[in-house]
């Protein structure tokens, strides 16, 4: 263990604080790059750095939607009113337009139109993916819990298509480091795939080394 360590107590820090300090924590972090439209039509492009896989039967993801000055985020207002959204992964040759599509803008901009990112017409949803996503997640809501004093909403949508690059694909393996992914690091940073190891089946022993959903 290393000798110097720093112990903080988080009961007397800000949200803000302790914000910068889990986000330095909890890294890397994948990044749902989020395609929504409001009631009325307006598309939005927004990222979301809390976000994970939540059940795979049906399969669902979970991304977290702060609240900003204490209101919805247009991406949690479009959500609720038409009940569903894109989760698209960014490739590292975005990562760059993922900071800049979190920048505040006011409700009815459109992101992906501002950065010139095309997008295409979703199978089920009524709600654009981005043409350029080597992979993307068409959702419906299934359910929003709100977490902390701070009222950040953990949102989890049923998957009901996946969209994923062909040749990124054996079977249904998805090769991570053709899908490139962008992640989230602390503060405005962002880190790409470094050296990847698999462990190999020949390798194991009896009941040593199995994934838990090999287990299960």
């Amino acid at each position: 263990m290393p000798d110097d360590m720093t112990v903080i107590d988080p009961s007397g820090l800000s949200a803000q604080e302790n914000y910068r300090l889990l986000t330095g924590c909890v890294v890397p972090r994948p990044i749902a790059w989020v395609t929504s439209v409001s009631r009325d039509g307006a598309a939005n492009l927004a990222p979301f750095s809390a976000f994970t896989m939540v059940s795979n039967d049906p399969p669902m993801v979970g991304i977290n939607i702060g609240r900003r000055e204490g209101g919805f985020k247009d991406t949690a207002r479009n959500i609720a009113e038409r009940g569903e959204y894109v989760v698209n992964i960014p490739g590292w040759e975005h990562w760059k337009d993922v900071h800049e599509s979190g920048e505040v803008h006011p409700p009815g901009v459109d992101e992906a139109e501002i950065l010139g990112l095309g997008t295409e017409p979703s199978d089920v949803v009524s709600v654009p993916r981005l043409a350029a996503a080597r992979v993307s997640l068409e959702c419906r809501l299934a359910r929003v819990v709100e977490f902390g004093r701070a009222g950040a909403q953990f949102t989890v949508g049923e998957v009901v298509r996946f969209h994923v690059l062909s040749s990124a694909l054996d079977g249904l393996k998805i090769d991570t480091a053709m899908i490139d992914p962008a992640s989230r690091l602390a503060g405005p940073t962002y880190g790409r795939l470094g050296n990847v190891e698999r462990i190999g089946r020949a390798s194991r022993g009896p009941g040593q080394g199995e994934s838990l959903a090999e287990r299960t």
